[in-house]
C-alpha cells in the first residue's frame, strides 16, 4: 500500500494495533460467516478506539496467488471506490487483517480487511 502511495506523492500509513484488531475481526467474521460485507465499519472502527475525523475500509477475498498483498494492492487501484480509499491524502492509519480460511466453496483463501483513518 506504501509503495502505491508513494507512487503518488502521498506519506506513507502507519500500522495501527487497533485498526488491526478491528481489521482481523472482521476478517474472521467474514470467514466464519460465509458473508463478505463492510457492515457498520465506521462504528466498529471507532468501538476500537480510533477517534478521527474521516475512517475507511477495503475488503477483497481471494484464493493462491492471486491473494498475495501485492496482487490484492493491484485490484484495489483498479477499482475507483478502493483506489479513492487507498490514495486519499488525508488517511495516515491502517490496520490490515488477512486470516486464511475456507470461503465461498474455496478451502482455502485470504480474507483481507483494510482499515483507514486520518483526517
Amino acid at each position: 500500500m506504501n509503495a502505491a502511495r508513494a507512487e503518488h506523492g502521498l506519506v506513507p500509513l502507519h500500522l495501527d494495533g487497533r485498526l488491526e484488531g478491528a481489521a482481523r475481526r472482521h476478517s474472521r467474521k467474514m470467514l466464519r460467516t460465509g458473508t463478505f460485507f463492510h457492515g457498520e465499519f465506521a462504528a466498529r472502527i471507532r468501538s476500537a478506539g480510533v477517534r478521527t475525523r474521516t475512517v475507511g475500509e477495503n475488503l477483497a477475498w481471494a484464493a493462491g496467488g492471486v491473494g498475495l498483498a501485492r496482487s490484492i494492492v493491484q485490484m484495489w487501484l483498479e477499482s475507483p471506490a478502493h483506489r479513492a480509499n487507498l490514495l486519499r491524502p488525508g488517511y495516515r492509519l491502517v490496520g490490515v487483517g488477512a486470516p486464511a480460511g475456507p470461503f465461498n466453496g474455496f478451502p482455502y483463501v485470504q480474507m483481507v480487511t483494510a482499515d483507514f483513518a486520518g483526517r
